[in-house]
């Protein structure tokens, strides 16, 4: 893989009294799909989070590109070309589809040219463009979120659980759409728990546990050895 795009190293995050992230070294390589695993509430959220300056690192660099971001404001970090996919959608509900997509599209007007692409995939963007968000089904209102962050070009993309909860047409359309996205030079780091979907995906992977980052390599290496994968994640998804 090529070198990485972004970095973390020892970062450290607390949320109240609570030590979250407790010295996570990350690399993320420019053009390939970084897959971040493991068990629920074990920090991937909160890593996601803090790249983007949400929460703010107590230790350690997160560097984009060489350039330390942890020291910037969220709408700076923005700036620099990364786009955040929230666990929560992120989506205004009062507002249009067309609406939601024009806030997105902050260094000016919608390129007609990415809208077409976008309607290309995920069909329902289209259909719904001038209805209001909030009349979505749960799937839909996910391939808007992601579709937001493709609004423009971006270097990078963060992306929180895409699939979760999700029937498995619109998981088939979502995975589509990100692998166009990785074709056009794209790079991308996503917590996922369908094993499925980051073995489709997944150049590289990171398995977090407890607040650290406790393995990472390829991940055709993590799909093939059911061992590793029982060791890192308690679990065998040898035949996910």
């Amino acid at each position: 893989m090529s070198e990485p795009i972004l970095k973390l190293e020892g970062v450290c995050t607390n949320i109240a009294q609570y030590h979250i992230l407790q010295g996570v070294d990350l690399a993320v390589s420019a053009g390939g799909v970084t897959m971040l695993l493991g068990r629920n509430g074990v920090g991937k959220t909160t890593t996601l989070r803090t790249i983007m300056g949400l929460w703010r690192a107590h230790a350690g660099r997160v560097l984009f590109d060489g350039q330390d971001i942890a020291v910037l404001s969220t709408p700076a970090i923005a700036r620099t070309g990364i786009g955040f996919v929230p666990e929560d959608m992120g989506i205004f509900s009062d507002l249009t589809v067309e609406e939601n997509m024009v806030l997105a599209a902050a260094s000016g007007p919608l390129d007609p040219a990415r809208l077409d692409w976008i309607f290309a995939a995920f069909p329902p963007i289209r259909t719904f463009w001038k209805q209001p968000a909030g009349n979505l089904s749960g799937g839909q209102k996910q391939m808007l979120s992601i579709a937001r962050a493709m609004a423009e070009e971006r270097r990078l993309y963060l992306i929180d659980e895409p699939t979760k909860g999700l029937a498995p047409a619109i998981v088939a359309t979502m995975a589509g759409a990100l692998r166009d996205l990785k074709a056009q030079g794209a790079s991308i780091l996503m917590v996922e728990q369908n094993f499925g979907v980051a073995k489709l995906l997944g150049d590289t992977c990171a398995v977090m546990d407890d607040g650290r980052t406790i393995w990472a390599g390829e991940m055709r290496e993590l799909a093939e050895d059911a061992a590793l994968q029982e060791r890192l994640m308690g679990l065998n998804m040898e035949n996910a």
